[in-house]
């Protein structure tokens, strides 16, 4: 099968990348920008016409879309820029899907949730409720998706981190090395997300697409890690997993870190059905945080 994955520079298209290796599959990786010892094809997905050739040239059966704007403050001052990337850009690689009989899987976010207090795990179902510009772009690309009619999966997925680029992880592992004190949110709580946890599950919805004669699956999945965390008790764990213990790790409220964005105070994702649709073992949380760690550390 032909694969095109987008944002391949990205977290998430990075560690495609690596998964990609152990599959038999053929693979094309795009993005707007160049990384250095990466095969890049660009492409810009705004432009319909762009994803269209692209799609005739290498006869693609699936697009992976990992390609997003997801600067949650600045979308809120920049919300033309983030619509154009997290909505219109989707359905962009719906229509080309759609127009080829082909699959999308396209990677959203709990950010669709957050306006409503919730305290049991976010189903698949439940109405998206976004309380940022951010949020209610991804919500708009679910839309756009399913108003095409292609074949697809959307898989929401939550706090993600990697080896690659710049995430949570690594920036608590630099500040709790270099800071006396930290305070960090206790208030907010979900469930950190490796990217190549994510990666091996959409390489699970992938072997179930090309192993049906009539593909059944199609549909909105929530992925993360196993478990609940808030970013205090995350950073604890990494500030431990990496040896960094003399800065003093302190619990503070959302209200001491104004922002422009509302984070949503509870965004835990049940996971039951990816699980049992497509035979996924999902690791719990600190168990892949450790992994991550230790290929950063080495």
């Amino acid at each position: 099968m032909n694969i095109l994955v987008t944002g391949a520079n990205g977290q998430l298209g990075n560690e495609m990348r690596i998964v990609a290796k152990e599959m038999a599959d053929s693979f094309v990786f795009t993005d707007v920008v160049e990384a250095e010892g990466c095969e890049t094809t660009m492409l810009d997905i705004t432009d319909i016409d762009a994803v269209r050739q692209i799609v005739r040239e290498k006869a693609v059966d699936c697009i992976v879309n990992c390609a997003a704007y997801t600067n949650v403050d600045a979308a809120e001052t920049n919300r033309d820029l983030a619509e154009k990337l997290n909505a219109d850009a989707p359905k962009n690689l719906a229509t080309a899907m759609k127009e080829t009989g082909g699959l999308l899987i396209h990677i959203s976010t709990d950010y669709v949730f957050g306006k409503e207090p919730y305290n049991t795990p976010c189903k698949e179902d439940q109405t998206g409720t976004p309380t940022g510009v951010y949020g209610l772009t991804k919500l708009h690309g679910e839309q756009n998706i399913i108003a095409t009619g292609c074949k697809h999966a959307i898989i929401r997925t939550a706090w993600l981190y990697s080896e690659f680029g710049r995430n949570f992880v690594k920036t608590m592992m630099n500040l709790t090395a270099t800071k006396p004190m930290l305070k960090v949110v206790f208030d907010q709580v979900g469930t950190p997300t490796y990217a190549l946890d994510l990666a091996n599950a959409i390489c699970a919805v992938i072997a179930d697409y090309k192993s049906a004669d009539e593909w059944a699956h199609g549909g909105i999945y929530h992925f993360s890690n196993e478990g609940v965390c808030s970013w205090y008790d995350f950073t604890k764990m990494i500030a431990e997993y990496v040896g960094n213990t003399t800065c003093d790790i302190q619990p503070c409220h959302s209200s001491e870190f104004p922002s422009p964005v509302v984070r949503p105070s509870y965004s835990v994702l049940d996971k039951t059905k990816i699980k049992e649709t497509f035979g996924i073992k999902v690791p719990y949380w600190t168990k892949s945080l450790k992994v991550c760690i230790n290929n950063l550390t080495k």
